[in-house]
C-alpha cells in the first residue's frame, strides 16, 4: 500500500507551481483528480509548440487523472461543490481573485465538507502590499534575492534556471498538506493552507542570508564562484576537454582531508608541503596560483573523467550537466530515475522521476493524462451520474 493510499485530491493547478505540489502527492500514492476547463484545459499543455500535452505538461503531470469541469458555469460549480465531499484535499494556484469571482473560496468548499484541505499558492501570498502581483519562478527568484547573488562581480544579476522559485514551492505545500491530513486523521478537521512563492524561496536562500549575521554586515554581492571564478581555487569551476559549453567539473575541497586527496589525485605531493598551500588561509590568499595547478590537470580530461577520479579519492565534485547528460546519465539510469513510458501522442517518452524513495508503497510511475481522460470515470464513481446524464452535461458544454 502506497503511504499516501486513501488521500483523494481535486487538483485546480495549472503550468507550473501548483502542479508539482499535486504531482508530489500522487508519486506518494494519493489519488490526483486534475480539474481542467473546456477548451484548451491547462494551459501548460501548450507551453511548447504542438497540438496540446506538450512536454511541459507531461512532465508535471504523471500520475494523476483528469477532469473536464466548466467552473464558470454554475452546473459546473454545482458538480464541484458535489465532488467535494467526496475528496480530502483542494489545490488552486490561480492568479489572484480568481478563486473569489468563480466563488469556491474555502468557505464555500468547506462548508460543502468540513473536514477539507484547502491549499492556496500565490506569487506574493493572500494579504501584504504585494498580495495582487502575478508571479512567476523568475519573479519569486528576484523577490527573494536568489538572483542578486548570482552573477559576475561586475555583471548584471542573472537568473539561476532552476526552477526553485516554482517547483520548490510545490513540494513545501505538498508537505504542510501532508501534515494537515495527519492532523485532520486524529481530530477530524480540515484547514486553510496558504503558501507565498516569495516566501518559500527564501527557504533555499538561508545560508546566504545567514552571511550577513541577521542584517548587521554589509549586503552581499555577487561573485557567486559557480559562475565567475571568484572564488577560492579549491572550490571553484574548472574547464575540461573538448571545452564545449558545459564541459566543466565543479570541485568543493572544504576540509585538510579533502585537500590531501587532490593532492594525491593530481599526483602532486609537492603541493601539499608547499607553503603557499599548506592552510585554508594560505590556499586562499594563493588562489590563483594553486587555480593554474588544479586547472591543468583539468584540462587534459573530460569532465566525466575528472568527475570519475575526483569522486573516487573523495574529493567533492560534480561535471556539469546538460539537460542531454542528465538523461544518459548511468547512475540515473541505473537507479531507475529515468522513467520511460509509452504515450498515445508522442509514442515512447522518458521523464524524470521522484526524488524521494519510500522502503514500503512505492507508486508505479503513470504518464499524464489526456485532457478530460477520467471525466466519465470520475463523475460515475462519485456522483453515479448515470451515462445520460453525463452526455447532456458534454452536450452542455459544462464537461468533456
Amino acid at each position: 500500500m502506497a503511504a499516501l493510499d486513501g488521500m483523494r485530491v481535486l487538483d485546480a493547478t495549472q503550468y507550473e507551481a501548483g502542479t508539482s505540489c499535486t504531482q508530489a502527492l500522487a508519486w506518494l500514492g494519493a489519488d490526483v483528480v486534475k480539474i481542467e476547463p473546456p477548451g484548451r484545459g491547462d494551459p501548460g499543455r501548450h507551453v511548447q509548440p504542438g497540438k496540446g500535452n506538450s512536454p511541459y505538461f507531461l512532465n508535471f503531470n504523471s500520475n494523476k487523472r483528469s477532469i473536464v469541469l466548466d467552473l464558470q458555469d454554475p452546473r459546473g460549480r454545482d458538480i464541484l461543490l458535489r465532488l467535494a465531499p467526496q475528496f480530502d484535499v483542494f489545490v488552486e494556484n490561480f492568479a489572484p481573485g480568481v478563486i473569489e469571482k468563480l466563488d469556491i473560496g474555502p468557505d464555500v468548499l468547506r462548508s460543502a465538507n468540513p473536514r477539507i484541505i484547502y491549499g492556496r499558492l500565490k506569487g506574493f501570498g493572500l494579504s501584504g502590499p504585494y498580495a495582487q502581483f502575478k508571479a512567476y519562478d523568475p519573479i519569486a527568484q528576484a523577490a527573494a534575492g536568489a538572483i542578486a547573488l548570482t552573477g559576475p562581480d561586475d555583471g548584471p544579476p542573472v537568473y539561476p534556471a532552476s526552477m526553485t522559485g516554482d517547483s520548490g514551492t510545490g513540494v513545501q505545500l505538498a508537505l504542510a498538506i501532508t501534515a494537515a491530513y495527519v492532523e485532520c486523521q486524529r481530530t477530524g478537521a480540515g484547514q486553510v493552507i496558504e503558501i507565498s512563492m516569495q516566501e518559500a524561496m527564501t527557504f533555499f536562500m538561508r545560508t546566504r542570508a545567514s552571511s550577513t549575521i541577521w542584517n548587521t554586515r554589509p549586503a552581499l554581492g555577487r561573485g557567486n564562484p559557480n559562475r565567475s571564478g571568484a572564488g577560492p581555487a579549491t572550490v571553484r569551476l574548472y574547464p575540461c576537454q573538448p571545452q564545449g559549453l558545459n564541459d566543466y567539473v565543479f570541485i568543493m575541497c572544504t576540509t585538510q582531508r579533502m585537500w590531501d586527496s587532490l593532492c594525491i589525485v593530481l599526483d602532486r605531493p609537492d603541493l601539499a608541503l608547499d607553503p603557499r598551500f599548506a592552510t585554508d588561509t594560505a590556499r586562499l590568499e594563493h588562489s590563483e596560483e594553486l587555480a593554474e595547478e588544479i586547472g591543468a590537470w583539468m584540462l587534459e580530461r573530460t569532465k566525466e573523467e575528472a568527475m570519475q577520479t575526483l569522486g573516487e579519492a573523495g574529493v567533492p565534485c560534480s561535471a556539469i550537466f546538460g539537460m542531454e547528460d542528465l538523461f544518459t546519465d548511468p547512475h540515473l539510469r541505473e537507479r531507475g530515475f529515468i522513467q520511460q513510458l509509452d504515450h498515445p501522442e508522442h509514442g515512447e517518452i522518458e521523464l524524470l522521476g521522484f526524488a524521494p524513495r519510500l522502503s514500503n508503497g512505492d507508486v508505479p510511475f503513470v504518464r499524464a493524462p489526456l485532457m478530460g481522460e477520467h471525466t466519465d470515470d470520475v463523475l460515475r464513481a462519485d456522483l453515479a451520474l448515470e451515462p445520460a446524464e453525463i452526455n447532456d452535461l458534454r452536450d452542455a458544454g459544462i464537461v468533456a
